[in-house]
């Protein structure tokens, strides 16, 4: 049985702390009572009290939020820190989160973390971390706030000092406040996951509904703009192109209307410094998934998320700016997001530029509203249309989306979620409709769902995401988790699990079905090895291109294989995982091995190599793909950083380079130098390669403040 639910109260002062990673003998900290003191194990110890003693204190002003932690440790020595890298993973490193369900509505909420390097982690919850999307659903670590975290490691173990405004959080209009409120600590030698407000193991920190308090808050009336120009310069080189110089400038502008309702602005929108995707190699006929990168677009995308992640989505917001791969300029645009009287609004309206060749101009508008209710249940609506602009643009260029989205939570455990969409497009006629119902159980012991999908052959979300169409889907899962008692060769969890999907078309038949059955084996330091079995069915209605020259015919292919996974404590300075699938492949048969390695040098020097390699035969042709991925990063501080990721791909012929030495400001502005270079192998033999480099300069300025 969980422990009751506990409450810090947040103490009012008038001084700041010094904010240089010092808690433990610093006298602003010391007058500050009560703490936070006991914290409970969700692994390896379920229930049982955390192994090291934590210390945590919350104070604010009128503009700041200020919180103290002590993490004790008996052996400081192994304190495991492994990345300072500004939102890298806290997972395999000792760490410390915060989250903030300031509304107190038990779905949504803010996340900020560190570790002993210092390093500034947050995101957005929404939905507490459910029904996650690429896109930014679930939960978006994307989201970048203005706020400042100094850690600080001595022979007591490590300390941290957070400084969140209060115009970084949104919040209710009232006065007097008490916000949800949990702090999770990871022990990363021991795999030790500890909260403040007790979970059971089958939750993470976003479970708010099962939050704490953060009670005595008394937040006056707060002005909130902030404007983030920029400039950028860019050199370009295309193939036998001269090289091109290129100037631009740009601006963002916040505005809080109230402290629950945000107006974004944005003029001539640019993304240069953000990463370029990692690519991708498509082996069968469905649309392929790149997620949102854009910070723009990320900002509460959350409250904008509907579908079925990654396969059915009503909104996708890189089909805004983006086509065919290329870039189209953004003139500017607009986002409301936020609360009224408890109900959540998001309004978003972008226009973009005419591309000769490539794209017209084009007005997209987003409307979304939804309404969180008792235990973890929410109903809402989303609106999406693009309609052509311009002189010569036709009246009825136009395409809609319109949909409904709910979940239904059942007791402590349960849930049903589903929505129903229709798209409205001049051009097309007949059945436009899409839905999706699933249950869900979710115990410390047990995972089972069922969910079924339906997507009509006119179904057409021109601003959303559409794997594949045309379908009903069937699917079904039964996840076992069992806790292994004592020092049974060191395990600490085995897993067995078996899953199902099938998908028909509406003449009965079937594309594809996909059974797996599975058993993880996890240690205590976090190795984990997998043994699976995957029976599998491809229906080929119309022959298409698999590789250069070889064609997969019409035709039902039954095929099984077998699916190895494995890592090794990836928690450690160096350290492996392993993905090989063999067996049947269509007609004929495949090997695919993905391996990969992680080296880390103390916390500034990370680098991750990964490879995956197909090797396909077939009776219309055999062919080998490779997909390579190197990422190193350098950070001199945690607001300093150079960090690459090269790329090779065999089937698009094709060697990419991305250079990015960025150095931090508030919210993710500052300065960026990228450079890009993208080459076939025929430039090894005197061919011109791309290139650019481009400097680019933001930074925030708070107006009121």
């Amino acid at each position: 049985m969980l422990r009751p639910r506990p409450a810090l109260e947040a103490v009012r002062v008038d001084d700041r702390p010094q904010l240089d990673g010092e808690v433990l003998a610093e006298e602003f900290w010391q007058a500050i009572e009560p703490a936070a003191s006991e914290f409970f194990q969700t692994t390896p110890e379920e229930g049982a009290p955390s192994s090291q003693r934590t210390m945590v204190k919350v104070a604010y002003t009128d503009q700041t939020l200020f919180v103290g932690v002590m993490c004790f440790d008996d052996d400081p020595a192994t304190i495991v820190v492994s990345d300072s890298r500004r939102d890298a993973s806290l997972r395999e490193t000792d760490s410390f989160q915060i989250i903030f369900d300031t509304y107190r509505d038990g779905q949504n909420g803010f996340v900020f973390g560190t570790n002993p390097a210092g390093i500034e982690y947050d995101g957005q919850v929404s939905r507490e971390g459910s029904g996650g999307s690429a896109s930014g659903g679930g939960f978006n670590l994307n989201w970048d706030g203005a706020w400042v975290v100094r850690t600080k490691m001595g022979p007591e173990g490590w300390s941290a000092e957070f400084a969140i405004p209060f115009t970084t959080l949104r919040y209710p209009s009232l006065q007097d406040q008490s916000w949800g409120l949990n702090f999770q600590r990871n022990i990363r030698r021991r795999n030790e996951t500890a909260y403040w407000s007790p979970l059971s193991r089958q939750h993470d920190l976003f479970r708010l509904s099962d939050a704490g308090a953060l009670t005595d808050l008394r937040i006056p009336s707060q002005r909130n703009l902030k404007v983030i120009p920029y400039v950028l310069g860019e050199m370009r080189k295309t193939g036998d192109q001269e090289t091109l110089r290129l100037g631009d400038a740009g601006a963002d502008a916040k505005y809080s209307i109230t402290p629950a309702l945000t107006l974004d602005l944005t003029y001539n929108t640019d993304f240069a410094q953000v990463e370029v995707d990692e690519q991708q190699i498509n082996l069968n006929r469905f649309s392929l998934f790149f997620p949102e990168k854009r910070p723009f677009f990320l900002e509460n995308a959350g409250l904008f998320a509907v579908g079925d992640p990654g396969n059915t989505e009503l909104f996708f917001s890189r089909r805004i700016g983006l086509a065919q791969g290329r870039e189209v300029p953004i003139v500017g645009g607009a986002r409301l997001t936020g609360k009224v009287r408890g109900t959540n609004i998001g309004f978003l309206n972008m226009q973009t530029e005419e591309v000769g060749g490539l794209t017209q101009a084009n007005n997209f508008t987003v409307a979304r509203i939804s309404r969180e209710l008792p235990n973890r249940s929410s109903l809402g609506a989303i609106f999406v249309n693009r309609q052509g602009t311009g002189d010569l643009a036709p009246a009825d260029d136009y395409n809609r989306t319109l949909g409904f989205d709910g979940r239904w939570g059942i007791g402590e455990y349960g849930s049903v979620s589903g929505f129903f969409a229709k798209t409205f497009d001049p051009d097309l006629t007949g059945d436009d409709h899409a839905f999706h119902l699933g249950t869900s159980y979710e115990s410390q012991a047990w995972r089972l769902s069922f969910d079924y999908n339906e997507v009509a052959e006119n179904f057409n979300p021109e601003v959303g995401f559409l794997r594949r169409g045309g379908f009903r889907s069937p699917s079904f899962l039964v996840f076992h988790t069992h806790r292994v008692k004592g020092n049974k060769w060191g395990l600490h969890e085995v897993r067995p699990h078996v899953s199902w999907e099938g998908f028909w078309d509406f003449e009965g038949f079937q594309e594809t079905g996909f059974l797996h059955i599975d058993n993880h084996l996890e240690w205590k330091n976090g190795a984990e090895f997998h043994t699976g079995v995957n029976v599998t069915r491809e229906g080929v209605k119309e022959p298409f291109e698999i590789s250069d020259g070889v064609i997969v015919p019409p035709g039902t292919y039954d095929n099984s294989e077998v699916q190895l996974v494995a890592n090794s404590n990836r928690g450690a300075w160096l350290s492996f995982d392993m993905r090989a699938v063999i067996g049947g492949f269509f007609s004929g048969d495949r090997v695919n091995l993905e391996p990969g390695m992680r080296m880390r040098l103390g916390e500034r020097f990370i680098t991750d190599l990964s490879w995956s390699r197909n090797d396909i035969e077939l009776p219309q042709g055999d062919f080998v793909t490779n997909l390579a991925r190197l990422r190193v990063s350098y950070s001199f501080t945690p607001r300093l950083h150079l960090q690459s990721l090269i790329q090779y791909n065999n089937v698009a012929d094709v060697w990419s380079t991305n250079l990015r030495f960025s150095w931090l400001q508030a919210a993710n502005t500052g300065l960026f130098i990228v450079y890009n270079d993208v080459r076939g192998f025929d430039s090894f033999r005197g061919q011109s390669p791309d290139r650019s480099l481009l400097i680019k300069f933001s930074r925030l300025f708070d107006v009121f403040n």
